[in-house]
């Protein structure tokens, strides 16, 4: 049903399970002070506080785990998560509300086979369990009965919607129209025009090169610029006078001493039987030559990634560590004993210990650790610096007294060198103001700056002088695809009068049947879109960017609308349309329940809720 397919349930229906899931999930019962029981209601469907705020904090969970990043609740507000909740529950309301005007309501059997559905009132052995249903509701502070009657007017509304729902189905014609453009194809010959064709172009004069620099100005127009100042430190800058004592290189070394010490290793497969004769019996016929390892992973239904353990120290392996680490690449060896039962192992390859003296380790450490004593140095400087600048002290003042290094950039938003390279201070440069008081802000690397801007440039044309060898690169440029576009045009003229291309000296490449969205790297993009505007037989030139390309269009091939491809493409074009008719068909449903019904909002209530939130 196209309504299953839409997944339209899923997001209006998002009480039946959002609320029930996502708002059993642990959060913790929530009181609310006072006599306010619902934020609003749509007709006679009230909202209640407790979904609000259920829902609220289910949907900000999802959004922090899905980005991984902390959100506050002023956050939330800005992003629209708060009006993005109460517009579903008004939806949910309003679906409630119709089903209840229409009489449409489930019986005790339905309701019973939803809650043996939801996986929270679940046991162990996946049937609905008692006990794990009163303990969820507890938790979160429903009792049975108001829960039941929430479920029962939400499975009501997913009837209501399936009814509206059932049978979406685009007119056959629909689809075969969208297959036979999207699958038709061209089977067209084309070749680029090389440079050889060309003749030498002759040197341009000043006169020519003046006009070219005027007739494409902007090419050879400085951007808007602004002129900063700043001052920067990164812990690279100090570490050279940053001194490391032994005692702190010993105590590293000590610390990490699994990573300078580390132990032989061997890189195994097993493979785990149910008893002891099993695997005895597996291991002679590798013995035998009867069988080899993979055979007996694939008998078991496996593959070899799931049984491989990756490289192991003897420890890893308990009592199996014995003949493993006594056997040679490629044997197969055991049975040993695991955890998990007898296995055989396969030894792939030997890494042999590796020891690395203290002395040796020293270059590595000291420089790791007077980085990261640099890193603190600067950090300890951040206050100080901050409050000679809030005292008056410049910039150029600041980096002549400290560690601080000076510069200046024409910041146009394409410098990449340099400091332009931290994210941090590009971010900071697009933002400044003139009126904006520099500030020390970190780097993310342990290092640091602070910038000012001094004047903000219009864009203005560089003189001709400054540019004049751009500007003679960009005519030849210029000159040389006019004269090949040139070029291709009378080689086109040729081919359209029954030339061939390999009669014109053109390398032709020969494609037997594209359709719209065939690019390739090697076939320019202008070809692809032209055959498909072309007749049979047709011949034109083309630029493609620098290019010129002559392209004949052979002939039309019609869609093969038996194909697998084009069934499963009328299926996706069949599925997608389905989804955005049903789509409107709720959004209008929804939008007529709301207007009959009335949609009435509690914004006090609502305040309430978010209240419990800050």
């Amino acid at each position: 049903m196209a309504a299953k397919k839409s997944g339209i349930g899923k997001y209006f229906v998002w009480g039946l399970l959002g609320l029930l899931l996502l708002g059993l999930g642990g959060f913790g019962a929530t009181n609310f002070s006072g006599t306010v029981r619902s934020i609003g209601k749509v007709g006679e469907a009230e909202i209640s506080t407790s979904d609000y705020f259920r829902a609220l904090q289910a949907e900000m969970r999802n959004f922090q785990e899905r980005t991984g990043q902390a959100l506050s609740f002023q956050q939330a507000q800005s992003l629209g998560l708060t009006q993005q909740v109460l517009s579903q529950l008004v939806v949910t309301a309003a679906l409630e509300n119709e089903a209840s005007v229409l009489g449409i309501s489930v019986g005790d059997e339905r309701l019973a086979g939803d809650l043996r559905k939801i996986r929270a009132f679940q046991g162990v052995d996946g049937s609905f369990n008692r006990d794990a249903y009163r303990l969820t509701l507890d938790s979160a502070g429903l009792n049975e009965r108001s829960f039941e009657e929430k479920l029962r007017d939400e499975s009501a509304s997913t009837l209501l919607q399936g009814a509206v729902l059932a049978g979406v189905r685009l007119p056959d014609t629909y689809v075969d129209t969208l297959i036979s453009y999207t699958g038709e194809r061209r089977a067209f010959t084309w070749a680029e025009v090389s440079e050889t064709e060309l003749e030498v172009l002759p040197a341009p004069t000043e006169e020519e090169l003046r006009a070219h620099y005027e007739d494409n100005i902007a090419l050879f127009t400085r951007p808007e610029t602004k002129r900063l100042t700043y001052v920067w430190l990164t812990p690279e800058m100090i570490v050279d006078s940053v001194e490391v004592d032994e005692d702190s290189l010993r105590a590293a070394y000590d610390e990490r001493k699994e990573e300078f010490d580390l132990p032989e290793r061997r890189l195994v497969e097993r493979l785990v039987f149910n008893d002891q004769a099993a695997a005895e019996a597996a291991l002679a016929r590798v013995d035998a030559g009867e069988a080899a390892f993979e055979d007996l992973v694939i008998e078991r239904g496996l593959e070899l990634a799931d049984t491989d353990l990756g490289d192991v120290t003897q420890g890893d392996l308990g009592k199996a560590a014995e003949v493993v680490f006594g056997a040679d690449v490629g044997q197969v060896v055991g049975p040993a004993p695991t955890t998990l039962g007898p296995a055989l192992f396969r030894v792939n390859a030997v890494l042999p210990a590796q020891l690395t003296s203290f002395e040796d380790a020293v270059p590595a450490l000291r420089g790791e650790l007077a980085l990261d004593r640099a890193r603190r140095v600067i950090d300890t400087q951040i206050q100080s610096f901050d409050d000679e600048m809030a005292a008056g002290v410049t910039l150029d003042e600041l980096a002549a007294s400290t560690d601080l290094d000076l510069g200046t950039l024409g910041w146009t938003g394409e410098n990449d060198e340099d400091i332009a390279g931290y994210p941090a201070f590009r971010d900071a440069a697009e933002a400044v103001e003139i009126s904006d008081y520099p500030a020390i802000t970190q780097l993310g690397d342990g290092g640091v700056f602070a910038l000012r801007l001094d004047e903000v440039l219009d864009p203005t044309p560089f003189p001709y002088e400054e540019v004049e060898l751009r500007v003679q690169a960009d005519w030849r440029r210029a000159q040389k695809v006019d004269a090949l576009f040139a070029r291709a045009e009378s080689l086109a003229a040729e081919l359209g009068e029954g030339v061939t291309f390999e009669g014109a000296g053109l390398a032709a490449q020969t494609e037997e049947g594209l359709t719209r969205t065939a690019y390739g790297a090697d076939l320019p993009r202008p070809v692809l879109d032209a055959v498909f505007d072309m007749k049979p037989n047709e011949v034109r030139a083309l630029r493609a960017g620098d290019l010129a390309v002559v392209v004949r269009m052979d002939d039309v091939l019609d869609v093969d609308k038996d194909s697998e491809q084009a069934k499963q493409l009328a299926q996706l074009f069949r599925d997608q349309a389905a989804q955005d008719v049903a789509q409107d068909l709720f959004r209008a449903l929804s939008t007529d329940i709301q207007t009959r019904a009335g949609v009435d909002l509690d914004q006090p209530a609502i305040n309430a809720v978010h209240a419990n939130f800050q």
